[in-house]
């Protein structure tokens, strides 16, 4: 995991810390993680990730803030697709949460629990970050419901928020090992898409 000194680019500090930070957190959790952890890992001084990150809980948030401007640009980039109906788009975007989810999980619960959320201090960059991603999702879901594959019988932000809160469920219930089987969640995406979309569109 040790990201050795002549690996390391200088010239991006802040980008080497929170690449090192991630595998820590997703091989340790977040208690393994500590800035002296981190510098020992980039291959700096202990004192050089506070000339970035203020204390362990702004490092935090900005591993969180990526997480969210990743998960971002992957919803725009699948809506911006050219091929695929809208309905075969959205059934992709299930997948690619869950498995996003599910494969990150510790970025995941930073971006979504209380870590930060209850217990922490999500920073102003932070929120913004959150803020943007979910609108950037209402706002798909308004095209959704245009094309009669979401519900249009309420407003995009409850439909969106009720939506969202069936991906959210599903992935914890995988994340704090609730299931394990893979075929569980095969089974359950494509259930949970079938559910969700209008009941006369095709799905799967």
């Amino acid at each position: 995991m040790n990201t050795s000194k002549k690996n390391y680019h200088h010239g991006d500090l802040t980008a080497s810390l929170l690449n090192a930070a991630s595998q820590i957190i997703e091989e340790q959790g977040v208690e393994g993680l500590s800035m002296r952890k981190l510098a020992d890992t980039v291959g700096v001084s202990r004192t050089a990730p506070y000339h970035h990150f203020k204390d362990k809980n702004a490092l935090l948030c900005a591993l969180a803030e990526k997480g969210f401007q990743q998960q971002a640009q992957r919803l725009l980039a699948l809506r911006t697709q050219k091929e695929g109906a809208s309905v075969q788009l959205f059934a992709a975007y299930v997948h690619q949460y869950l498995d996003d989810a599910i494969q990150h999980k510790e970025t995941y619960d930073l971006m979504y629990g209380r870590t930060l959320w209850k217990t922490g201090k999500p920073n102003a960059s932070l929120k913004v970050a959150s803020k943007h991603t979910f609108k950037c999702w209402i706002d798909w879901v308004e095209v959704l419901q245009k094309d009669s594959v979401l519900p249009s019988d309420n407003t995009p932000l409850r439909i969106g928020q009720t939506t969202w809160a069936s991906l959210h469920g599903l992935a914890r219930l995988f994340i704090d090992g609730i299931y394990l089987d893979q075929s569980d969640l095969t089974q359950m995406k494509e259930q949970m898409i079938r559910q969700l979309c209008v009941s006369h569109l095709p799905c799967t």
